[in-house]
């Protein structure tokens, strides 16, 4: 994929180096390449799974208690209104997700998953179905390591590329020690039958309930990565409320197949759960070389 903006090569090396490439991380550039005025650091308001890492809970549980859904008066056009807590899903300009077709550079940031096989545990919270994540499997970002906490699905994607969705997407949610979120999302196209998706798609429940595990089923989130991890960058937020901002997104340029049964049974189960697109609003998109 060729981009038309030139950048030096130097810039984007160490905004890959930096990390986050958003004013809470200094590193967020005007589409001109310029530093943009002063911007006080993004309010956070973590949702009830993202306030206790260690208990591997979702960011999209009913934050707050509060109910939220994906149509209707409690949908995506009405989240900023149902609490305070949530006016970022309204008032936000680093909101996710994003079409991922304006890619502005090519830049090569070194992104490494390093994920470990563990018992399966499988939950339904309401709005997805989701696998937490035994302790030992890490991303790393540049100079940043995240711990893998869960991975989650959306059907249709989120993404879009010029766009246009995929039929679903995986959002692997990752923490690090000062309590940053990055997740990587994974896209998945109709093709293969994908035998580690399928183990998800056996042990999903198919009503809201909590985490099991699995008796006898180890689960490794490695096989469900594309070989290689080439990945868009930005800076984003929680795409469900309240719509957190100040996450280091990080989506995965080649889809993984899986069969038209294995989306057909987790879209019977979450239904269409995807946020609508949300505007860039100057914000730098980057997409690793290919």
């Amino acid at each position: 994929m060729k981009f038309s903006a030139m950048i030096p090569v130097a810039l984007v090396a160490a905004l890959a180096m930096s990390g986050p490439l958003s004013a809470s991380g200094g590193q967020h550039l005007s589409r001109a390449g310029r530093a943009p005025a002063a911007e006080a650091a993004p309010e956070r308001h973590a949702p009830a799974g993202h306030a206790a890492a260690a208990q591997h809970a979702s960011p999209v549980q009913h934050a707050a208690g509060l109910h939220w859904s994906y149509d209707g008066q409690t949908g995506p056009d009405h989240w900023g209104e149902l609490s305070s807590d949530f006016r970022l899903c309204k008032t936000g300009r680093m909101q996710s997700p994003v079409d991922l077709g304006g890619a502005e550079i090519p830049g090569k940031f070194s992104v490494k998953a390093t994920y470990r096989p563990g018992p399966l545990t499988v939950l339904n919270n309401g709005h997805t179905v989701q696998a937490n994540i035994a302790e030992g499997s890490t991303l790393s970002s540049g100079i940043s390591r995240y711990k893998l906490l869960q991975v989650h699905f959306h059907t249709p994607s989120e993404e879009t590329i010029y766009g246009i969705h995929y039929p679903m997407v995986a959002h692997f949610v990752h923490i690090d020690y000062a309590g940053n979120y990055a997740v990587l999302g994974v896209l998945f196209e109709e093709g293969a039958h994908n035998p580690e998706l399928d183990k998800l798609v056996k042990a999903a429940p198919p009503h809201e309930r909590g985490p099991e595990v699995v008796s006898g089923v180890t689960f490794d989130p490695a096989k469900l990565l594309p070989a290689n991890l080439s990945v868009y960058r930005y800076e984003g937020s929680l795409t469900t409320p309240p719509c957190t901002e100040g996450v280091h997104w990080h989506v995965a340029t080649r889809p993984v197949p899986a069969s038209a049964a294995q989306i057909a049974a987790i879209h019977a189960i979450v239904g269409d759960n995807a946020r609508p697109i949300q505007p860039l609003h100057g914000r730098l998109l980057v997409a690793g070389a290919e």
